[in-house]
């Protein structure tokens, strides 16, 4: 129940290419204190409540639940989450030992582009990308729950 990810911004749309799939996600927030965050998300056909809790320093590490949820519980909790609601299109690229999920974002984001990779240690080595930019790993004004609140559109 412990995420480990190194996050960064995308240089090109090359990613695309190499998706081997694709989702569009829509997430909303019941709960953005830093201490803790409540997600309500809706995956393709699918839905999920997830709380993580807080970051280490280096933003790297933090506790997360998840579980699996009736879409139509899902579209319903969306309803009560705080002002805010994220939409963006997941790519799924395969490299090497690793899955890269790319988050294209629209809305009050559009234009904003960010790769995570899911590691199993915080010095676990992996392969970059041509397309991988500026790790932002740690840099709050990224995490989801910050873009709810702090959209892309106003930096």
């Amino acid at each position: 129940m412990v995420e480990i990810e190194r996050k960064f911004l995308v240089q090109s749309d090359n990613y695309k290419k190499e998706a081997s799939s694709k989702k569009r996600i829509v997430q909303g927030f019941l709960n953005t204190d830093p201490e803790r965050t409540v997600r309500v998300r809706i995956k393709g056909e699918q839905g999920f409540f997830t709380v993580k809790g807080k970051s280490n320093e280096e933003g790297t590490t933090r506790f997360e639940w998840e579980k699996e949820i009736p879409v139509e519980e899902a579209q319903e909790l969306l309803q009560l989450c705080e002002k805010g609601v994220l939409e963006k299109i997941r790519y799924e690229v395969p490299l090497g030992g690793h899955v890269f999920e790319v988050d294209e974002f629209f809305g009050e984001n559009k234009g904003l582009v960010v790769a995570e990779v899911e590691l199993s240690s915080e010095n676990e080595s992996y392969e970059k990308p041509e397309w991988l930019g500026a790790e932002v790993t740690g840099q709050v004004k990224y995490y989801n729950s910050q873009l709810s609140k702090y959209p892309y559109k106003e930096w």
